[in-house]
């Protein structure tokens, strides 16, 4: 994600799934930087995030190209194709044979956000071979009957298209537009308010235990700790949909969902 400060310089703030635990450190980093505190020495995590840069970047590689025996040339190749095909975008209205889909790519968050640097050829980077591993039978039973019965009623709809909530991880990950986050950092507790249906995700910060196993939530339960200057959260008691990220999700949530972030 990118942070915007009064300059509009960025600041890296990274997400991905890990574990550990340990007590807010005082140290500089690697690189000599040290990020700005809180009076009891957190890093400061307050402010406007965003992470347009990516959302344009698919999730998994394609299938043709999750093969240990890839070679990079292919890789490149493909990141070089994307590039090109976003610089050739204009403002003029397309076809779109799958669907009504926008008018035109100026609806996208993408198509304003300039270039910078060199793409990753897809979101996910582990596994290595850039694929989500294969769904278990039951599961994939389960995105099957979803698909067909998507609109039967409210309650098979997707939340997201209710407006509830796009999961933590719908939440956290970029998309189409509305990809503007506020963070609210206080030493007891991180809020991150999203763009998208102005979820609220209110997280503890060294809060003990997570609530009663009987307690289901849409977003689950948080519980945050520091890892040096990582903040890690945990969050469980999930409660059990088919799908928070669209009709083409491979990720159906079940109460045994068990989600690890760390912000850095």
């Amino acid at each position: 994600m990118a942070r915007f400060v009064a300059s509009f310089a960025p600041t890296a703030l990274v997400l991905a799934l890990a574990g550990g635990a340990a007590a807010p450190a005082q140290a500089q980093n690697g690189d000599g930087w040290n990020p700005p505190r809180l009076a009891d020495g957190q890093p400061d995590l307050n402010g406007t995030w965003n992470n347009v840069g990516s959302s344009h970047i698919p999730l998994e590689l394609p299938e043709a190209l999750a093969g240990a025996d890839v070679s990079q040339e292919e890789i490149d190749a493909l990141v070089q194709q994307r590039s090109d095909a976003r610089k050739a975008v204009t403002w003029q209205g397309h076809e779109n044979s799958s669907g009504v889909g926008a008018y035109a790519n100026y609806w996208f968050d993408w198509f304003w956000k300039e270039p910078a640097g060199v793409d990753a050829p897809a979101l996910l980077i582990e596994p290595a071979g850039g694929r989500m591993p294969a769904m278990t039978p039951k599961a994939a039973e389960s995105v099957a009957w979803h698909r067909e019965h998507l609109h039967d009623s409210y309650s098979t709809m997707e939340t997201g298209d209710r407006c509830i909530s796009r999961g933590t991880y719908g939440i956290m990950m970029p998309t189409a537009y509305n990809n503007g986050k506020m963070f609210f950092h206080t030493p007891n507790h991180v809020v991150i308010l999203s763009e998208m249906i102005h979820n609220s995700r209110i997280i503890p910060i060294d809060a003990g235990a997570h609530i009663d196993g009987g307690i289901a939530l849409w977003n689950g339960d948080p519980r945050a700790r520091w890892e040096g200057d990582t903040l890690v959260v945990e969050s469980r008691n999930f409660k059990a949909v088919a799908n928070q990220r669209g009709p083409g999700s491979r990720a159906p949530q079940t109460e045994a969902r068990h989600v690890v972030e760390r912000f850095t």
